[in-house]
């Protein structure tokens, strides 16, 4: 086999249409553009939005489109692996939103906190936040620690 023996596989290219080459070739006259009117035309046709003056699809939807459906409800929470903690916090430490906002690893003390579990833990904290999640909560009880969960406040500030 040669270089110019190479071909695509049949019926994998197909021949383009070749319109208004005369009445034989099937697609002559009107090339396949039906008899006069906008669509007949060079440059014809209507902008995709255009439905004739018909008041369009995308007008007839929700007004307020993306506003309506995000929850208002929603609590966003500041996600903090332990593996964090180890380099911020001595062992017997006490790890509250003041605190993590005092070594830096998150903004302001009045956000939600959540404490994840990624990462070892071989000291002993006493956790106070907001959330934990299983895992977190198992390896910090397992290095000694304990975990207070605060109450979470509806309204007021909101992290978005």
């Amino acid at each position: 086999m040669k270089l110019h023996d190479l071909r695509p596989p049949k019926g994998t290219r197909k021949k383009h249409k070749r319109v208004g080459r005369g009445i034989a070739a099937g697609q002559g006259k009107t090339a396949g553009r039906g008899t006069k009117g906008q669509n007949a035309r060079t440059g014809g046709g209507v902008r995709p939005y255009f439905e004739g003056g018909q008041l369009p699809l995308v007008r007839k939807l929700p007004l307020a489109r993306g506003i309506r459906f995000s929850n208002p409800y929603r609590i966003e929470y500041k996600r903090v692996n332990i593996k964090r903690l180890l380099n911020h916090f001595e062992d017997g430490a006490v790890i509250s939103p003041e605190t993590l906002t005092a070594a830096g690893i998150i903004s302001s003390s009045e956000e939600r906190v959540a404490i994840l579990g990624e990462g070892e833990l071989d000291r002993a904290y006493t956790v106070r936040v907001h959330r934990v999640s299983a895992g977190a909560r198992q390896k910090i009880e397992a290095a000694g620690g304990t975990v207070e969960q605060l109450p979470v406040q509806r309204g007021g500030y909101r992290t978005r």
